[in-house]
């Protein structure tokens, strides 16, 4: 039997962190074509109050492997946020793909249900069931970071579509 928790945060993340990575190697390979300075892209903005490329990437992994950890009550692991290029970023990415890959799909057991907490202690304390974390609030930030990282690249001439989005399924 299948845990249906598992199957709808797991499974999706891999495949759009996948996805994401691919379409950094596409950027990455544009930047040389091209020859645009890497930070050009990695800097990238849609409107100056908003985070770069380079941490919107950053915080896809983070949720992945936070909602995923935080699921399958496992401790999340910290990063610096100390990547400054594309091939950081791509470790990143495969750091984050083999910590939730390792997660067994059994750990989710019950986790519909599991209280989690964000911010504890703190004024921007967040209380939700394992379910509305998962629907409401992790995928959902989730795919708002993949599609800006995405919408950036494009936005700055990167020849990617939505399948490059969508990646391998």
């Amino acid at each position: 039997m299948t845990n249906a928790m598992y199957t709808a945060s797991v499974p999706v993340f891999k495949q759009m962190l996948g996805a994401l990575s691919r379409i950094l190697d596409k950027a990455q390979a544009h930047a040389v074509d091209k020859k645009i300075e890497p930070d050009a892209l990695l800097q990238a903005r849609l409107f100056p109050d908003m985070f770069p490329l380079l941490r919107q990437v950053q915080i896809a992994c983070d949720m992945a492997k936070g909602v995923s950890c935080r699921l399958a009550g496992a401790d999340v692991p910290a990063h610096e946020d100390s990547e400054r290029t594309f091939d950081e970023l791509k470790a990143r990415i495969a750091t984050t793909l083999a910590l939730i890959d390792g997660l067994d799909a059994a750990w989710f057991e019950g986790s519909a249900l599991r209280e989690i907490v964000l911010r504890p202690g703190t004024p921007k304390e967040r209380r939700f069931d394992g379910e509305a974390y998962l629907l409401s609030y992790g995928l959902p930030q989730f795919f708002f970071h993949v599609t800006t990282a995405y919408a950036l690249l494009r936005h700055n001439g990167i020849e990617i579509g939505k399948m490059d989005y969508m990646g391998a399924r």
